[in-house]
């Protein structure tokens, strides 16, 4: 595995020699495998260069770029690491940051063809109010507007107000500022369809309605991971990418 800011995995597809399309995934160690799952699930169906590279927030204290003290609401360890994207990409072109309990199950081109240059961020406008108290492993699930559009995000790196997206900023604004992407207009925040971030357990998918269908599914309260989970919508999907993953990874060992 290669850090944020470090030598990440590079992946060319058919002899393709064009710049691979930037991909940051949140990492924390709680969540290792849904974050080799997640990196999997793209790798396989990318037909397009891609590099990925996991966001790890000790990494980013040993570099000096993240010093920010742990809040009690934070749930990952990429809570706010994840707005240091613009600036791991070096303000260069379009990037994306996607959290480590997604699963894709279609091609990352079919997204990257949805961006437009008019626009500093694009994401999911999910209209989402969690019922539950707790996710994952017992972490205190917060209600906040715009919750989960920072959770996948197309950023227009090069954009002049992304470029105030410095580590000063990272570590010292608020929640509020940097969740709701309070340092951008609202005309400045593009929209995706809902399928690119699909919340396992508040989205519906409709049978016979291909719309509905998910391209990447976000288990955004736990995964199979978690024992608690292990039953989750969709858990059969991630189980099965990670068989895929570990019989892989066996063999290549």
């Amino acid at each position: 595995m290669t850090s944020a800011n470090g030598n990440a995995s590079q992946v060319t597809n058919n002899g393709d020699v064009r710049k691979p399309f930037k991909i940051f995934i949140g990492y924390d160690p709680r969540e290792d495998q849904a974050y080799e799952v997640c990196r999997h699930s793209i790798l396989k169906r990318t037909s397009i260069p891609v590099e990925i590279t996991p966001i790890v927030q000790s990494d980013l204290r040993a570099k000096g770029l993240y010093w920010r003290s742990r809040d009690q609401f934070e749930s990952t360890e990429f809570s706010f690491t994840r707005f240091l994207t613009p600036y791991l990409a070096n303000y260069d072109g379009w990037a994306m940051f996607v959290d480590c309990d997604f699963l894709y199950l279609a091609d990352i081109k079919e997204l990257t063809e949805l961006i437009n240059d008019k626009y500093a961020v694009m994401c999911v406008h999910h209209d989402y109010s969690p019922k539950e108290k707790t996710k994952m492993d017992g972490a205190v699930q917060t209600v906040y507007p715009r919750k989960n559009w920072s959770s996948m995000v197309l950023y227009n790196c090069g954009h002049p107000k992304n470029k105030g997206l410095t580590p000063e900023v990272v570590n010292n604004q608020t929640g509020a500022f940097l969740h709701r992407f309070q340092w951008l207009d609202d005309n400045e925040i593009g929209s995706v369809p809902c399928v690119w971030n699909l919340l396992e357990g508040h989205n519906k998918v409709v049978e016979n309605d291909p719309k509905t269908f998910p391209k990447a599914i976000h288990y955004t309260r736990g995964g199979p991971w978690f024992e608690a989970w292990k039953t989750c919508e969709f858990a059969d999907l991630w189980l099965k990418e990670m068989e895929e993953y570990m019989k892989k990874k066996s063999n290549v060992s």
